[in-house]
């Protein structure tokens, strides 16, 4: 059975859930509804990172930490062809898409918020 590959839409909003369970970071919310009318397959993105940083940027000139580590989420999920269904732990998954993002360094803000869930990134 063949998989269907996700949206970027339903990528960002997965990574806005797993960030953002109690669905109250507005920052987050706001970043998801720039991308819900995205309905291209991941997989046909050329320019994902550019995409996610246009958004990122474009969005709040200081940008929150916890749109960061989404958007390091959602490419993360994107590599992955978007199922990740292998991590099932969403602190998994952040703590796997930050590390991949900041090779262990983290931008400091980025750090505290991650601290603040108690990852490390």
């Amino acid at each position: 059975m063949e998989r269907r590959t996700p949206t970027v839409a339903e990528l960002v909003r997965r990574a806005v859930e797993i960030c953002d369970p109690d669905d109250r970071d507005e920052a987050l919310g706001r970043f998801e509804r720039r991308f819900e009318d995205d309905d291209e397959p991941v997989t046909a993105v050329e320019n994902l990172d550019e995409r996610l940083a246009g958004a990122v940027d474009g969005a709040d000139p200081d940008v929150e930490p916890s749109v960061l580590v989404a958007s390091a989420v959602v490419r993360f999920l994107a590599e992955k062809r978007g199922h990740g269904d292998d991590v099932r732990d969403p602190d998994e998954l952040i703590t796997l898409a930050a590390r991949r993002q900041w090779h262990l360094d983290p931008p400091s803000d980025v750090a505290g918020w991650l601290a603040s869930r108690g990852d490390e990134g």
